[in-house]
């Protein structure tokens, strides 16, 4: 839409209207994650729709755990969590909840449907229970639906005071066996699990399924729009059915859009979890993965990440993203902000054979051009320079106007120089290239203005620091990795990451601290490691490369 807004704030602008389901009333949405993983880019999607919508009506975006599951829960990811959410520039203030905290009103609520004849406790083993659940010609059955109130008052609570094994006994609710949506076909609200909590311990060995949680969550903090991916369309009538059915006031309205697809990923964290405890990477927040922590240690922005959401839009029909979008859209935001320095990641030496032994020299040019703010370095020049393997060859390819004998480059800010020839070990390699220097070019402009085709990078030799180089590219080989006929494994990509030992950096990165990103000029855009990287021991990790034929529709 022109305006911005999208399907979700078309239908919030007629709630609020006169008349309207929520006229009156605040906004008000909730971020849920369960805290049993790290965020990753699909969830910044549902986290910006969450505290966008919020911010964009003036109204409120609650954060709460959704740990409702013991399962792999830990302390450790909502602290992640909380640090991910501000790292994108959002705050929930004062309204920061655990789902857990609500399990005694949920237990209450439970209890108040078993005594209106609409839940009841059931005997069927998981198993059981498939074979039951019929098809679309044949209802569901349960033999244990007409089971008197007071019997299944009585289960529930010795279910509650742990009398029952696990998997024993579920409470169900009692709505239609027989309905076409089969999340309605008397679904499980409660099981037996005795796994210890993250925070309960071993106070609850019975835990509420998520589908009846969830709504009496948002209930009880006031929400008004629960907003959620597409995948929970089909249990909105189960969300509407808990909140109608209990003695609880607010009524949030569910409403669905399409989570995010981006290609040559995988974003289920019980995969992104095998390829940790696999070995494939090295952790959350391995920059090859598509965590927002992994994503922050590679070099992303959050501008770059919201920006990225904003221009894929929301929309209710799921679709595939480019990676190369998501890159382009942080290129775009480093291009302005990121400094400009220059680093030579293969380096072989270059000697200026006429240039005065012992002699050095301070150019002084900017830090970004594209934002003048940023002011000036100084770079200093000597006889002896690092240059890129590559700006060299003794016999040079068609169309080739770096280094070669008899040509003339220009050294970016400083010289022309002209080769004059090289260096070469036992081997046959290059050692050293040869060259000497027009005197009267400093700054890179010839005095007779003469045409020089090309200009490479270089660093001194005398003053430069040794730095490693992570050189990252995506982690699976194919589009679509995720594809349920495929095993996602198969498609690693076995030169997702190079190391590079012995880099050459200008001087003035000595101090450069953890997350300071840069553009290495003509390589790319790099950032220092948040974890490795430390004075006198650079690690840079390339967040991006320089350019890409990518272009947005």
């Amino acid at each position: 839409m022109a305006d911005g807004k999208n399907f979700i704030h078309e239908i919030i602008d007629e709630e609020l209207k006169e008349g309207g389901r929520c006229y009156g009333q605040k906004v008000h949405t909730r971020f849920p994650p369960e805290p049993n993983g790290y965020l990753h880019i699909g969830h910044a999607k549902a986290l910006e729709i969450d505290f966008g919508t919020a911010e964009l009506y003036g109204g409120l975006c609650n954060l709460r755990m959704d740990d409702t599951n013991p399962t792999k829960e830990d302390e450790e990811f909502v602290d992640a969590i909380k640090e991910d959410i501000k790292w994108l520039g959002h705050d929930w203030d004062d309204r920061f909840f655990y789902a857990s905290d609500y399990f005694e009103q949920m237990y209450g609520y439970a209890i108040e449907l078993i005594e209106k004849g609409l839940a009841y406790v059931c005997e069927l083993t998981p198993e059981q229970m498939k074979e039951m659940r019929g098809d679309t010609q044949t209802p569901a059955q349960s033999p244990y639906r007409d089971r008197p109130v007071e019997e299944s008052l009585d289960l529930f609570k010795r279910m509650r005071a742990g009398e029952f094994e696990d998997g024993k006994m579920t409470l169900r609710a009692k709505i239609d066996l027989a309905s076409g949506n089969f999340n309605m076909r008397d679904p499980v609200i409660y099981r037996i699990n005795r796994l210890p909590h993250h925070r309960q311990g071993t106070k609850w060995v019975i835990y509420p399924m998520y589908d009846f949680a969830h709504p009496i969550e948002d209930a009880i903090e006031g929400i008004t729009h629960s907003l959620c991916s597409l995948e929970f369309e089909a249990h909105r009538p189960l969300y509407n059915w808990v909140v109608e059915n209990i003695s609880i006031e607010c009524k949030p309205r569910q409403i669905e859009f399409a989570r995010l697809g981006i290609t040559n990923t995988v974003l289920s964290k019980r995969k992104l979890r095998n390829l940790i405890e696999s070995g494939y990477v090295d952790g959350w927040d391995d920059p090859r993965m598509p965590t927002l922590c992994g994503l922050r240690r590679r070099g992303y922005t959050p501008a770059a990440i919201r920006a990225f959401h904003e221009r894929n839009g929301v929309s209710k029909v799921n679709s595939l993203v480019d990676y190369a979008f998501l890159e382009y859209c942080l290129r775009e935001d480093l291009n302005k902000t990121a400094k400009r320095a220059m680093a030579v990641i293969h380096p072989v030496k270059l000697i200026i054979d006429n240039y005065p032994e012992g002699m050095t020299e301070e150019f002084t040019v900017e830090n970004n051009p594209e934002n003048p703010d940023d002011g000036v370095r100084t770079v200093s020049f000597s006889r002896e320079l690092w240059i890129e393997t590559e700006d060299f060859m003794e016999e040079p390819a068609k169309k080739y106007f770096r280094l070669f004998p008899g040509n003339e480059v220009r050294l970016k800010s400083a010289y022309i120089i002209k080769c004059i020839g090289c260096d070469k070990d036992e081997a046959g390699n290059v050692t050293a290239v040869h060259c000497e220097y027009d005197k009267e070019s400093r700054g890179g402009n010839p005095a007779d203005g003469r045409k020089i085709k090309s200009t490479i990078h270089w660093v001194d030799s005398a003053t430069c620091i040794d730095a490693e180089i992570r050189l990252y590219d995506k982690l699976f080989t194919t589009e679509q990795p995720d594809l349920a006929d495929c095993n996602y494994l198969d498609f690693i990509n076995p030169d997702s990451l190079e190391i590079i030992t012995g880099a050459k950096v200008e001087a003035s990165l000595a101090d450069t601290q953890p997350a300071d990103r840069f553009q290495f000029l003509r390589v790319g855009y790099f950032c220092a490691d948040n974890k490795d990287s430390v004075p006198g021991h650079l690690v840079f990790n390339r967040a991006v490369s320089l350019k890409d034929s990518y272009r947005p529709e």
